[in-house]
């Protein structure tokens, strides 16, 4: 049974191989039985050859005319096949009946040959589909119970053991390991996770079990997302290649009518026999039928997207493919795109005996105890020191906060806190702080209490300032690079956008060689001022992960959202997502774009030219339809081939 199976979906998949196959050998047979003189035998074995061979391209062909009123270029094959069999027959040349089937033949053995590369262009994009897993393993009451990950609910705990796949979106609550994300966002070397750290499902455990809580809908987990992003790529035609279709189908009407013309002036205008006439009629509707031309497109973007799919990026569909090439100007988002949108120690500066070290550790020891973005900033700087336990910890929201290390209390927080607390403020440090709050820097000041008390405060004690503690937005690693390479590649103006202080963007924009700031903006001027740049270069692209850069991925030509950084919103709205979040691939993608819209102008020339070349040969006389054939179906399968260089990076 399983074998009958496997014969059924092969055969099912291959139905177009195995149709040219046996088309190729009833061909070979019924030419062989002509040629030895058994007349009867090749009457059965040649037709036989057209309806195996012929058989879908002529379903496909009359479906289109009898539904849609329009003949294509399948229907055009079968008839100068069918013609040629007639002719044969009229005159008792039975040779043409076999460059009828000929015809025929090379029509399949081209169609296989580009089902097979669309198969494996689909394969390779749709490889995605096996990284998803049916069931997990729930843990519940102590107890382990494997369930369809369909009944998955938000907060249920998960098991995940070495060498498994993570079978939905979630985020590490127990355990260490280390996970392979390359499928889903092309990074290649193995991630560490441990508690806190978000996993994401299709992605492969390491050496280490984890515990993990659902975070989100199994439904709405990143490779879910990515699955039906790329099933809709599949299905969407860029406009080129609807401009391709809507010419195919009226060029096809103008060929008919031509070949009626062809297959009935000659005769009266040049004295040509029926028989010539008519013959070269046929091998006109062979030679100016455009196959190669529909092929010229089609393969190529399919082929780019399932490269970039393979390096992290996934293109929606080929149409913006073929815009990223086109670009000229690009505008970024900062936070959480130039910025990675978490809050680093940048810079301590002490104004006592005490080192860098013991400030970060004491102000570190303090804020273990608070979930304030800045606090973790300084815990994730000083993690590698050594600290006790603070207690009687309080904090003051939007000031500090304020807890006892050992008989020493510390308070941790703005200036405006440290002069409540009336602490001395050396005036360096001060000059310092204003110096690195222009440069969009926030400034968190350290005070111990001293020893003996100098000032009387209303707690009672005085306190000294031991130093300050500057932190910052981390700029991407990436970031600066990929505008020097934006650069090379043409681009002729980077753009940031963002909403924070101008102080703060130009610092950035200075350190990362962006070309024209735009600070303090709403969502609605982010519009705006993407809508000024298309005036201005056309082609614009749009780079943010927020909700509040929808409006502006919408407007621009191209949208690209940070796949794990980004928003709901943002993914859905944009056409191009960067799965690892990593910005050098947006120059990765535009010289995917460019090669992609190379391979499609060559094509479309290595289709145009090879019609003119078949048409001049057809009008001097100096091809027959075999040839035409050979001509027409070999321009067909080398743009198809050509498109699939694409799948190479």
């Amino acid at each position: 049974m399983l074998y009958q199976n496997r014969f059924t979906q092969f055969t099912k998949e291959h139905s177009d191989v195995i149709a040219a196959v046996v088309c190729g050998v009833l061909l070979l047979l019924g030419a062989l039985a002509l040629h030895l003189g058994w007349l009867g035998l090749a009457l059965l074995l040649l037709p036989a050859a057209y309806v195996i061979g012929g058989f879908e391209s002529a379903r496909e062909g009359l479906t289109t005319l009898w539904e849609e009123k329009e003949l294509d270029v399948d229907l055009l094959m079968i008839v100068a096949a069918l013609g040629a069999a007639c002719l044969g027959f009229w005159r008792r040349e039975y040779h043409l009946i076999i460059d009828g089937a000929v015809l025929i033949l090379i029509f399949a053995v081209s169609g296989a040959l580009e089902g097979y590369a669309m198969r494996r262009t689909e394969r390779s994009i749709k490889s995605l589909m096996s990284l998803t897993s049916d069931t997990a393993r729930l843990f519940r009451q102590g107890r382990e119970e494997e369930v369809s990950i369909s009944e998955l609910k938000l907060g249920d705990e998960i098991i995940v053991k070495p060498g498994e796949l993570i079978p939905t979106d979630a985020v590490v609550v127990e355990g260490y390991s280390t996970l392979n994300q390359a499928a889903i966002t092309g990074e290649s070397l193995p991630v560490e996770k441990t508690v806190g750290s978000e996993v994401f499902a299709g992605t492969l455990n390491g050496y280490g079990a984890l515990k993990l809580k659902v975070h989100q809908p199994p439904e709405s987990s990143l490779i879910q997302r990515v699955i039906r992003l790329v099933e809709q790529a599949q299905t969407e035609e860029p406009p080129s290649q609807q401009f391709i279709e809507r010419f195919e189908r009226k060029y096809a009407l103008i060929i008919v009518v031509a070949g009626l013309l062809l297959a009935t002036l000659p005769p009266f205008i040049w004295g040509w026999s029926w028989e010539t006439t008519i013959y070269r009629a046929l091998t006109f509707l062979v030679v100016a039928s455009p196959c190669a031309l529909m092929a010229a497109i089609m393969p190529g973007l399919l082929s780019g997207i399932a490269n970039g799919a393979r390096q992290g990026i996934l293109f929606k569909n080929g149409a913006q493919l073929e815009m990223i090439g086109k670009i000229k100007a690009i505008a970024f988002d900062k936070t959480g795109t130039l910025t990675t949108g978490e809050l680093q120690v940048c810079k301590v500066i002490s104004s006592s005996e005490y080192s860098q070290s013991d400030i970060l550790k004491i102000a570190a020891t303090v804020e273990s105890s608070s979930e304030h973005p800045i606090g973790k900033a300084i815990i994730q700087a000083a993690h590698e020191l050594d600290w006790v336990k603070a207690t009687d910890v309080q904090a003051y929201p939007g000031l500090g906060i304020v807890g006892v290390i050992g008989e020493n209390k510390v308070i941790v927080g703005k200036v405006a806190f440290m002069r409540e607390y009336g602490a001395d403020l050396p005036l360096y440090l001060q000059e310092s702080a204003q110096q690195l709050e222009r440069q969009g820097k926030t400034v968190v000041w350290v005070a111990l209490n001293s020893t003996p008390p100098l000032l009387a405060t209303r707690e009672g004690v005085a306190w000294c300032v031991i130093g300050i503690i500057a932190i910052a937005d981390r700029v991407r690693p990436e970031a600066a690079a990929t505008i020097t390479r934006l650069k090379k590649l043409g681009i002729q103006q980077v753009v940031m956008l963002t909403g924070d202080n101008r102080q703060t963007a130009e610092t950035l924009a200075l350190e990362l060689g962006v070309d024209a700031v735009y600070a303090e903006l709403l969502p609605e001027d982010k519009l705006h001022i993407i809508r000024k740049l298309q005036q201005k270069y056309r082609h614009v692209a749009m780079v943010g992960d927020g909700i509040n850069d929808a409006p502006a991925l919408a407007q621009a030509s191209v949208g690209i959202a940070m796949g794990i950084a980004g928003s709901d919103v943002a993914l859905e709205t944009a056409d191009i997502i960067l799965m690892a979040d990593r910005l050098e691939k947006i120059a990765a993608a535009i010289a995917l774009g460019r090669r992609a819209n190379r391979i499609v102008k060559q094509n479309i020339a290595i289709a145009l030219f090879s019609i003119v070349v078949l048409l001049i040969a057809n009008s001097l006389g100096n091809i027959n339809l075999p040839i035409g054939v050979v001509g027409h179906e070999g321009s067909t399968v080398l743009v198809t081939l050509s498109g699939l260089r694409l799948l190479k990076k």
